[in-house]
């Protein structure tokens, strides 16, 4: 460890060749507004009208963000009318890892029980394994009550509990319905217009319309098999990308593989399996690998598409876009959850001291204050998850290879070196800076073990090409996230900074 230390001061001198760029202006992107869904009512109440309209909120969708926002704003006495694609249980390969951090906004909004009488798994922390290696990180829980802890499950049951909870209650309408159009009249959305099951089309108005979508790695399930580590997740730096296991039940293990490249094997035809049995099945933990065989084998298996989309807004008022709909990342780290509940808590703090959402001008200011006070934690979240995937990729790159290997022995060296980068991607500490020092200090790391014993020149110059290629994976995604945003946004002008005081 000592020649390490040394190597990485004589390394630190490498980060003064670096400098963030500015932030070159966004290109606005076009946002759809056409969903094709089926049509059935789940529970109904009041119909809304257009003048004196008894809904206060149109929420588009019924999924983690959209039922939580639901029964929150519900809660709080707010008039909302969610209408949702498809009102049956979900079956998706996604959206069913929840950080502690995500679960401290589940207790915060008061839907804990959510996640009680579904077979839901405890989560305690990750293991890696790289190379027949392996080491565990605990989530830093020490200070927290004995309940909090990450937790996985079956999407689709955790979906429905908080649509039920948010349907129960008397001013919450939830509907099935295919929204085909946002209203808009002089440049603000008034409500939707929607299919029935009967062929009709309706249109629902409320002052604010909210849009949740989500988004549809190769995925399939292990049954009756025991994780090496029980209660934590797996990562396990495969060639040529991670592999992902988690508990979703008590007897079913999710495993996700990531498939670089545009073209996935077919499945149809049998490419896909082929592709898991010979490429993925070796780089299994050896007490996975005949489960892993055998659901390859059932042929239960499940793809998706996988995009990061930054969140860049282009407020349109009396309309808020939330979920997938707004913001993506890789879901390597499970952090998707964790940032919309987040933001939930966000927008409710905002609007609770708006009396009435009729007020154009005053809702309209708050919900731009909503895009800048969700990035910190949000970006984060985001750019760890960005950063870590490309980390964790195989790559022919020299520099890279070392890179990944640092990382590996950085988080495998215990104490501060594990628990700060864990309770960055857990979200229990989601701060900018923290993240970007973390990152550079595995790059120093390993360039202070490529000084050492010597410092050869090729040594020199593939340490300086780390350096440069850490800069190169974390600067862009910072920069799409934006800067000023996540580090400094006190400095965006025209920003609430915190609700007024009711009278």
């Amino acid at each position: 460890m000592d020649h390490y230390i040394a190597g990485t001061l004589i390394a630190a001198v490498f980060l003064l060749l670096f400098v963030v760029r500015r932030n070159d202006s966004k290109k606005p992107r076009k946002v759809s507004t056409t969903y094709k869904t089926q049509n059935d009512v789940f529970r109904s109440s009041v119909n809304a009208g257009k003048n004196g309209s008894p809904t206060d909120v149109i929420i588009v969708g019924a999924g983690v963000a959209g039922a939580a926002l639901a029964h929150t704003l519900g809660k709080d006495g707010r008039r909302v009318h969610v209408i949702e694609r498809d009102v049956t249980e979900p079956d998706r390969i996604v959206g069913e890892l929840l950080q502690p951090g995500g679960y401290l906004k589940l207790v915060e909004l008061g839907l804990e029980d959510c996640v009680e009488e579904i077979d839901a798994q405890q989560v305690l922390g990750y293991a890696l394994f790289k190379d027949g290696k392996s080491t565990r990180l605990s989530y830093p829980l020490e200070k927290f009550h004995a309940d909090v802890s990450g937790r996985s499950f079956h999407n689709g049951r955790f979906i429905q509990r908080m649509r039920e909870k948010a349907a129960s209650l008397p001013n919450v309408r939830l509907e099935q319905g295919t929204v085909t159009s946002l209203l808009e009249e002089n440049g603000t959305i008034k409500g939707v217009q929607y299919k029935t099951k009967d062929g009709q089309e309706p249109r629902a108005y409320a002052p604010l319309t909210i849009v949740d979508v989500p988004s549809c790695f190769v995925g399939l399930v292990l049954e009756n098999c025991q994780l090496p580590f029980a209660n934590h997740g797996h990562v396990i730096l495969a060639d040529p990308s991670p592999i992902l296991f988690y508990p979703i039940s008590s007897t079913e293990v999710r495993c996700l593989v990531d498939v670089p490249g545009q073209k996935v094997p077919s499945i149809s035809n049998g490419e896909m399996a082929n592709y898991l049995k010979t490429m993925v099945a070796p780089q299994v933990p050896p007490e996975l690998h005949e489960a892993f065989i055998s659901a390859v084998e059932r042929g239960n298996i499940r793809t998706m598409p996988n995009r990061s989309m930054p969140a860049d807004p282009q407020p349109t008022p009396g309309a808020l876009l939330m979920g997938d709909a707004f913001n993506m990342r890789h879901p390597l780290t499970g952090g998707g959850m964790t940032v919309a509940l987040s933001d939930i808590v966000v927008l409710r703090n905002l609007l609770k001291p708006l009396h009435d959402f009729n007020d154009a001008a005053s809702l309209g200011r708050y919900l731009e204050s909503f895009y800048t006070l969700r990035k910190p934690v949000a970006s984060t979240i985001n750019t760890l998850a960005g950063a870590l995937y490309k980390v964790f990729s195989s790559s022919p790159d020299q520099a890279r290879k070392e890179m990944r290997q640092a990382c590996f022995d950085y988080l495998s060296l215990g104490g501060v070196f594990s628990t700060g980068p864990v309770a960055l991607l857990s979200g229990l500490n989601p701060r900018p800076l923290s993240l970007v020092l973390h990152f550079f200090a595995v790059a120093i790391y390993g360039v202070g073990r490529l000084l050492l014993p010597f410092p050869s020149p090729k040594r020199m110059w593939i340490g300086a090409r780390l350096i440069s290629g850490a800069s190169g994976i974390i600067f862009p995604i910072i920069k799409a996230e934006g800067v000023r945003q996540m580090f400094f946004p006190a400095t965006i002008p025209a920003v609430y900074r915190a609700p007024p005081v009711e009278d």
